[in-house]
Formats: structure tokens, sequence, C-alpha cells
């Protein structure tokens, strides 16, 4: 009979570079103590890396760059994967994601129909929070994140350069995908963003 050890080396040698790893991946091969230390023990081996609490990653060797560690984006979407939920950019990240602020926020946050979690990557934080089954219905890869990027702004306040960046981005969006999304929207989301579909005429 094989070991969680043997076993986890195995599963860890079947990973793609890069690929992240959590102690539930292993659920069903021995006790969680037993797969934590089989994971403590490949980490001293080298065969992967502690990210952060609970996560681990493949090491990736970049020729020119040397060791690259995964960026906290593609950690939160590859446990959303694991986790089977969805998330949704939300507040400052999601402002920077889409072009509408130049600051790099150093906190990412997420919306969730999942369970609720926080954890660092280096500099940044990355904060799943659960919310309504209302936010997670945008369907809008662009509409989605900006409906959720302007609930964080005074809108009385946005500058001409900010609306036309905003203008921009639902000219972007697929108009069913924006329709749909708009009727999510609080009210003064809705208002505001009504207006603006309404001077480009897309409806």
């Amino acid at each position: 009979m094989q070991s969680v050890q043997d076993i986890v080396n195995a599963s860890i040698s079947a990973e793609r570079a890069g690929n992240i790893l959590v102690p539930a991946d292993f659920r069903g091969y021995g006790t969680q103590a037993a797969i934590k230390m089989a994971l403590s023990r490949a980490v001293r081996s080298g065969k992967v890396r502690r990210l952060a609490q609970g996560i681990y990653f493949i090491p990736f060797i970049d020729p020119v760059l040397g060791e690259l560690t995964p960026s906290p984006e593609g950690v939160a979407t590859q446990l959303a994967e694991k986790d089977k939920v969805r998330i949704q950019p939300a507040g400052a990240f999601a402002l920077h994601k889409l072009g509408l602020t130049t600051q790099v926020p150093t906190r990412l946050v997420y919306l969730t129909d999942g369970h609720p979690r926080k954890f660092s990557i280096g500099k940044a934080t990355v904060e799943f929070k659960a919310t309504t089954p209302k936010k997670m219905a945008l369907q809008g890869t662009i509409s989605g994140p900006l409906i959720l990027a302007l609930e964080e702004l005074d809108l009385d306040k946005l500058d001409v350069v900010t609306e036309s960046k905003i203008l921009n981005l639902l000219q972007r969006e697929q108009t069913a995908l924006l329709d749909h999304d708009l009727r999510l929207a609080k009210g003064k989301v809705y208002d505001y963003l009504a207006r603006l579909v309404r001077q480009i005429k897309l409806f």
C-alpha cells in the first residue's frame, strides 16, 4: 500500500509547473495531519513551495528570470476553480482592472458565492468576500466588474476623462449582457449607466 507521502509526491510530479496545490486536493488519501506533514516534507525537498498558509505551488523556472511566483490573480482564479465557486473583482481592484485608475491596489477583493477567505502573497492581500446571489448573477466580463466598481465611487464627482473611459467600456460589452447586468445594478449606478447607454445609442 502506498503511503500518504508517496501519493502526494506522485501527484506533485503529475502537476504542471506553476499549478496551485491545497491540502484538500489529497482528501481521502490520509488524515489531514498526514497530508499536511507530507506537504511540509515536499516543501523541504524543494518539490513544492509554500505560497501562503495552506496554499502551495509547483516551482516554475524561467530560463531568463529564474524561479517565478504565481500572480495573486492567478492564484485566486485557480483556488476558485478548485472550490468550484465563482468570483467577481470588486472595489478598487475592479477599478484598476478596468483601467479606471492607475493606482495598483495591494488588496485584491473578489466577491464570491463560496466561503470567505483571506491570504497574502508577497505584499498583496487577496480576499474572497461572500456576497448576495444578485451580485454574483452579473454576467458581463466588462459590465459586471464595472457595476461593482462604480458602487465604490461618488458618481456625482466623476471627471470627464473617467466618464469617457466608462463610455468606451460600455461600447465594448455585448448589448445583451449589458442589458442583463444593468437590471441588477443598484438604483444610482443604474441611472448613471443608463444615461451613458442612451448617449451611445446601444438600445
